[in-house]
């Protein structure tokens, strides 16, 4: 090759390298985003309007069946419970539990469970076969109205005949 012929291939290549060194100097048009730059910028994301698919159900095979569980399990019911205090007259302080078909009657005599022995609410009738203090004898309480505002006790030890009578009033 003579040299006439390799000076038109070395400038054309000097110029292409040039041309493409001072290119890579330019900043670009193209704004290239750093970290901050996006932290800063909110970006439209394009939501759906419709809801997700409702009819997907997902099964849990693994569950224990009924049988291997009934040993296991334990039903809570709840019930009304109502705790009322009185003042009775002659002197005698009562706090009634209420329980479904019972009322514990506690007093500085003693406690008691009685039963009811009657469907009304109005009076509702409570009876034990014993004293308030657990001795031979009988023990019954009656209370009125819904909120069982007022009720009377009626009590007797061995001797049936001697019935002692408490009127009581609900306290605050």
């Amino acid at each position: 090759m003579s040299l006439g012929h390799v000076r038109p291939s070395v400038l054309i290549m000097s110029v292409l390298a040039g041309a493409l060194s001072i290119t890579a100097c330019q900043p670009k048009s193209d704004a290239e985003t750093n970290q901050d730059d996006s932290i800063q910028t909110e970006e439209a994301v394009p939501m759906s309007a419709e809801p997700a698919d409702p009819n997907v159900t997902i099964l849990e095979t693994d569950d224990p069946s009924e049988s291997e569980v009934a040993d296991d399990t334990v039903a809570n019911i709840n019930t009304e419970r109502a705790q009322i205090n009185y003042l009775c007259s002659p002197e005698l302080k009562v706090q009634a539990t209420y329980e479904e078909d019972d009322v514990i009657l506690a007093t500085d005599k003693g406690t008691l469970t009685l039963g009811k022995t009657n469907d009304g609410t109005n009076p509702e009738v409570y009876e034990a076969d014993s004293a308030l203090d657990g001795s031979e004898g009988f023990t019954q309480w009656r209370v009125a109205h819904a909120a069982r505002d007022t009720g009377v006790m009626r009590m007797a030890g061995a001797d049936a005949s001697k019935v002692s009578t408490y009127d009581c009033n609900k306290t605050q």
